[in-house]
């Protein structure tokens, strides 16, 4: 209170200079919104100093009168949290206009839905070992179910062999087939002639085999071998998706039956080693 009477003190003292002939007004209100500023540092709370709604009002009235060219010079001194505030403020009003409820917008792409998120995750609880690419194949044969994130997962793995097994054929050994091999930066591991067993797809079936079933079974007697070894062929025929048939399985039935996403059961496989969803 005691700042607004000197400030109107010196307000009255300056009036009978406003209202004489020349240009002095924007000297005259520079020097009063000076002051103003100098009332407002010589407060208690010298360190930063708060400014009060007459303050505010005052500065912008002074401003008016005062010179564009001068203005800058004379400007309210801020907190840089003020700055930091106001543009809160405005993010959270910008934000509000956007997404606001009562705003009409024209429909958008829609995300995946929460059965289909609710039965993703819990695939992944089920069979933790699954990535994200076997997942997406394995919801896309059981419910049919293909978005963009899907699409993104089952089309992302493009990646080129560091190795490359092959037999003993001539067209292996032509100088156009090497130099593709060294561009590519592919080693090429040559199988073992006359042994089948060394072929490269019986080396990749017997590795999938060992990953995913011998390196988390344990067997007891040949026979319990056997039987674990029929289960996960069934398992590998008709119902494990393959990257080579473009998520389908080698035993795909002509029509395959759908689970709803809102009704389906898991069905396990391999002794309870992977679980996939089938319909109810």
């Amino acid at each position: 209170m005691r700042d607004l009477v000197v400030l109107f003190i010196h307000f009255i003292a300056t009036l009978a200079r406003l209202l004489g002939p020349g240009g002095a007004r924007s000297i005259v209100a520079e020097s009063l919104l000076l002051k103003h500023q100098l009332l407002i540092l010589n407060r208690s709370r010298h360190r930063s100093p708060n400014l009060c709604a007459s303050d505010r009002i005052l500065a912008g009235l002074m401003a008016l009168w005062v010179r564009p060219i001068r203005l800058l010079r004379s400007a309210i001194v801020l907190k840089p949290s003020t700055l930091l505030g106001l543009h809160k403020a405005l993010s959270k009003q910008k934000y509000r206009m956007l997404f606001s409820p009562n705003r009409r917008r024209k429909p958008g792409p829609k995300g995946p839905s929460a059965e289909l998120i609710d039965a993703v995750l819990a695939m992944k609880q089920r069979n933790p070992r699954w990535g994200c690419p076997r997942i997406a194949q394995q919801i896309a044969l059981a419910f049919h179910a293909l978005c963009r994130m899907f699409n993104r997962a089952i089309r992302g793995q493009r990646w080129m062999p560091k190795y490359l097994s092959s037999d003993h054929d001539p067209l292996y050994k032509f100088h156009q087939w090497q130099a593709n091999l060294r561009i590519l930066e592919v080693t090429e591991i040559k199988s073992i002639p006359c042994i089948p067993l060394s072929h490269p797809f019986v080396e990749r079936l017997i590795g999938t085999i060992r990953r995913e079933c011998l390196d988390h079974t344990l067997f007891w007697t040949t026979v319990d071998l056997q039987n674990k070894l029929l289960d996960f062929r069934n398992y590998f025929n008709n119902h494990r998706t393959h990257n080579s048939l473009k998520g389908r399985t080698p035993d795909t039935p002509a029509s395959p039956p759908v689970a709803n996403l809102r009704s389906f059961r898991w069905q396990p496989h391999c002794r309870g080693l992977y679980q996939t969803p089938v319909a109810a």
